[in-house]
Parts: C-alpha cells; structure tokens; sequence
C-alpha cells in the first residue's frame, strides 16, 4: 500500500513493538528480544500485506507463525521452567507460576490455550481475536466460548 512507508513503519513499531515484546516474554523469554524483531522486521518485508486498522492481529498472527517455527528447530520450554515472577512482574506471568493455573493450561489443548492467552494476555476480542487466528468473528467468538469451558472442566477436575 502506498501509505506504508517508513512513517508508517515507525508508527507501528511505536505502538505495537511492546505488546509483540510481552507476547514472546510470556511464550519464549530467552528468545524474546529476537523474535519480536523477527517479527516486526517481517512487518517491514511484508508491509503492503498488514492491514490498515488491524496491524497488532496481523502481528500476532505472525508472532504464532513465527513461534511455531521456531519451537519446531528447538525443543520447547517445558511450563514449569518458566521464570519465577518478580516483585514488579505483569499479573500475568505471576499466573503462569501458579501450579494450579499451570496444570489446568496444560490439560487443554494448544490451540484453546492460545485463543485464552491472546484474549487475556494480549487483551483481544471480536474482530481482532479473530484476525489474529485467521477465522471469522463468529468462529473466534465459539473457539474463545469453547476454550472457556474446556479451561474451566480442566480447572474442575484438580
């Protein structure tokens, strides 16, 4: 698009390069630096591709490509070696310490633990939860309904 120029580009990394940032921290924190820059440099590469009013879908969209990848070159990080939180740490990751809220995550499937984490984590809902997995409003809405239950059985069932 002929409105996506270095301007462009830097308006978009200065409003969405932290929250791609905190994506990777809460999924990959040793690799978080470099895969949010892999990311925002694909941005720049694929530019006439992100669309306008909904780039931080896109970038999410991206970043679980890109995660995805990378986990398949490296063996994954297991949820209990996660970081202890620190005493300034997101309310978030001080979740993903919780042992209970853990063994819960892990009982659903992958694909319901992404729809809740980018609905709760990375605050989206509608359009852009939808954008961000590739499906219809209505099917984000189900699949965000449909990991709700399957959280709260798994949550149930400790």
């Amino acid at each position: 698009m002929a409105g996506h120029d270095e301007a462009w580009f830097d308006e978009l990394f200065r409003a969405h390069a932290p929250a791609v940032h905190r994506y990777f921290v809460r999924r990959a924190p040793q690799e978080a630096e470099d895969l949010a820059a892999e990311v925002l440099a694909l941005a720049w590469r694929r530019r006439e591709d992100v669309p306008d009013g909904a780039e931080l879908p896109w970038l999410y969209r991206s970043a679980g490509y890109l995660l995805a990848n990378h986990r398949r070159k490296k063996a994954a990080v297991l949820v209990e070696d996660f970081p202890e939180a620190s005493d300034d740490a997101d309310p978030a990751d001080m979740a993903v310490a919780d042992d209970s809220v853990r063994r819960a995550l892990a009982a659903i499937s992958e694909r319901d633990r992404e729809v809740l984490l980018l609905h709760a984590w990375e605050g989206l809902t509608g359009e852009g939860l939808a954008d961000a997995l590739g499906i219809s409003r209505s099917g984000a809405d189900a699949a965000l309904s449909r990991a709700r239950s399957r959280l709260a059985l798994a949550w149930a069932g400790q």
